[in-house]
């Protein structure tokens, strides 16, 4: 053999052990250790980020909605879930139970001349003079992690709705605000028909504004509710059904309004199990 071929046998060799031993040691790093999970990739052409940064559009995204379960019927008592823990304290619930017991009991009046706007002022006006109007005050007090366009406007924000414990993520759009209602816990329709026919204009502008009257919710629960009262729609959520109540009870009080007797029998019922 000639002394290049050997030169180039010795240099091969010399290889196949470098390469060798390279694998050995980087299978033992591996195997103690030292090398983390993800090094590799961090560092390797084919890495995927996990997170993007990318800049704001005009347009709104749509907005997505998921329950963790869904009632066979929101409007009914006995087919609603429990996901989400009640605000209420006993002793909520023992003010709430006294004060019903002074409210009048007799029959709704008629809808007659019923008018949202006409009766209870434009939705949604600045009535304690802060700069917002009452639907971006309740949506900044419901929603958590919300960004505003300017001092007042929600634009974005996470809801959990305690009509239902959904979780929503609201983008505000002419497609997607929807998703995300304001609710009036004593809706202006049952309020007109018992006895705030008798208030004046600017009291019940007071009360269609009211924050203790208005929750952030999801538009479905929204939409099934209408103008019912407590014989006729309760929250699908069980665990708030008490605040619920104890708030209607509160407003009606407050505003000096009256309950109807099968709206009376529905709000014990609730208030007796609280």
């Amino acid at each position: 053999m000639t002394s290049r071929r050997r030169r180039r046998t010795r240099i091969s060799l010399t290889s196949v052990l470098v390469v060798l031993a390279l694998a050995v040691g980087g299978y033992a790093l591996d195997a103690t250790g030292v090398l983390g999970p993800d090094a590799d990739a961090a560092a390797g052409p084919t890495a995927v980020a996990t997170a993007t940064v990318g800049t704001e559009s005009d347009a709104p995204e749509p907005s997505r909605a998921s329950s963790p379960t869904d009632p066979t019927d929101p409007t009914d008592p006995t087919d609603a879930t429990d996901p989400t823990v009640s605000t209420s304290t006993d002793t909520d619930a023992a003010d709430a139970r006294a004060l019903l017991a002074t409210l009048p009991v007799k029959g709704k009046a008629p809808g007659t001349g019923y008018d949202r706007t006409g009766e209870f002022g434009s939705a949604w006006i600045d009535v304690d003079h802060n700069g917002c109007d009452t639907r971006n005050d309740v949506l900044a007090r419901d929603l958590s992690g919300i960004v505003r366009q300017g001092p007042c406007k929600v634009v974005t924000g996470t809801l959990v709705s305690p009509y239902t414990g959904a979780t929503i993520d609201f983008v505000r759009g002419n497609t997607t605000s929807t998703l995300v209602q304001i609710d009036h816990v004593v809706a202006l329709e049952n309020a007109w028909r018992t006895g705030a026919q008798q208030l004046s204009q600017s009291e019940r502008e007071a009360l269609a504004n009211d924050p203790s009257n208005l929750f952030a919710v999801d538009g479905r629960s929204n939409s099934q509710k209408r103008s019912g009262d407590a014989a006729t729609w309760l929250p699908a959520n069980k665990a708030f059904r008490c605040t619920y109540i104890e708030h209607q009870v509160s407003v009606k009080a407050e505003y000096r309004l009256w309950v109807a007797p099968a709206e009376r029998d529905a709000m014990e019922r609730v208030l007796g199990a609280c």
